[in-house]
């Protein structure tokens, strides 16, 4: 298995076996981002828009929805597919546990296939995205399938 570290730059087709890992910096989620949120995207669920009545909420403290954990992971593993990437075409997500305002998220990515697609110019690669807060624990997990460019010809 190989591991990229961080990276910061575009990965091609080629350099993506089953088994590569690297890893995101690192971002911290604040109020700012989760008013950007829910004004961009409408998401006005009270437990994401009242600071007055909170008693009845089943997620203690400040959460964000996990489509904006998801959505800033993949701000974070963009550099991995910079001017590689050509579609991303589907996802499963499976949440872990909430994220808060003020926390910090990491991504951890893994390859788990890789393949030519069948006109062979193109090539489709899932990964297994892992989200992890400051403190190491796991809130998110999401394997999304995109369609990657190989490496050009010499």
């Amino acid at each position: 298995m190989k591991d990229l570290g961080r990276l910061s730059r575009g990965l091609f087709y080629e350099d993506l076996p089953v088994g590569t890992r690297w890893h995101s910096a690192g971002r911290t989620l604040f109020e700012a981002d989760l008013a950007a949120y829910v004004n961009l995207t409408w998401f006005t669920e009270e437990l994401f828009t009242n600071l007055d009545d909170r008693g009845g909420n089943a997620i203690a403290g400040r959460p964000v929805p996990a489509l904006m954990v998801m959505a800033v992971a993949e701000g974070l593993v963009l550099p991995s597919m910079e001017r590689t990437g050509q579609a991303f075409l589907h996802t499963e997500m499976d949440v872990k546990g909430p994220v808060q305002v003020g926390d910090t998220v990491y991504v951890g990515c893994e390859v788990i296939e890789s393949r030519l697609t069948s006109a062979g110019d193109k090539a489709l690669v899932r990964t297994r995205n892992t989200v992890k807060n400051q403190a190491g624990k796991v809130v998110l997990i999401y394997q999304p399938l995109r369609l990657m460019k190989c490496r050009p010809a010499p």
